[in-house]
């Protein structure tokens, strides 16, 4: 295999011109430096550098202050990785392989185990488990959590005064990181007891 050999010419072809390097990352440019296009992102698979240098990239070029080469038009032009989308309540990588694993099921700790609400399961009274991925990191993450809210709750106006009084309390509209525990203690009525309108 013929080496590589990386110079200054690597870098101009990265930057439409030199004065545009204020633009770049310390981490777009150590990969300019090196003659490393986003298409071999050597950053790993999965985590939020990885994510971050293509969404760069797709916005310097846009800006046109980025040069695509051949390999790297493919990703940027014809995918949206680094872009996130929400899949059932989780929030996925767009046009990122999960390898062999579904949106819905993943491993932890070599263990299968099913992602989010498709897999809360009760761990005792007033306590449940969820497994899901960190969209920082592309791990999996197991979250226990605890409410004192109860499965069986109806539509009646007590329940449903108790259901709010309990969401302005523990502030739930605010809570969007499904990797914290009070994402989930917010929604366990609704993930262990009936269908009922809204999550709190």
């Amino acid at each position: 295999m013929k080496a590589e050999i990386y110079t200054m010419l690597d870098l101009d072809r990265c930057m439409i011109n030199e004065s545009m390097s204020h633009f770049y990352s310390e981490d777009l440019r150590f990969h300019c430096d090196r003659g490393v296009g986003v298409d071999k992102n050597i950053f790993r698979p999965g985590s939020k550098k990885f994510f971050d240098l293509f969404n760069e990239v797709r916005r310097l070029h846009s800006e046109g202050k980025y040069e695509l080469s051949e390999a790297e038009e493919f990703y940027i032009l014809e995918t949206s990785i680094g872009e996130f989308d929400l899949y059932e309540g989780e929030e996925i990588p767009v046009d990122f392989p999960m390898l062999v694993e579904s949106l819905d099921e993943a491993k932890y700790k070599g263990r299968e185990v099913k992602l989010g609400k498709k897999g809360a399961t009760r761990i005792g009274k007033g306590r449940g488990r969820v497994y899901v991925r960190d969209k920082k990191t592309g791990k999996v993450k197991k979250v226990e959590f605890g409410s004192s809210m109860a499965d069986a709750m109806g539509d009646s106006d007590e329940d449903k005064a108790r259901r709010k009084s309990y969401g302005a309390r523990h502030n739930c509209a605010d809570k969007d990181d499904n990797t914290k525990p009070g994402y989930w203690s917010c929604r366990a009525t609704k993930l262990f007891g009936r269908n009922i309108a809204g999550w709190w």
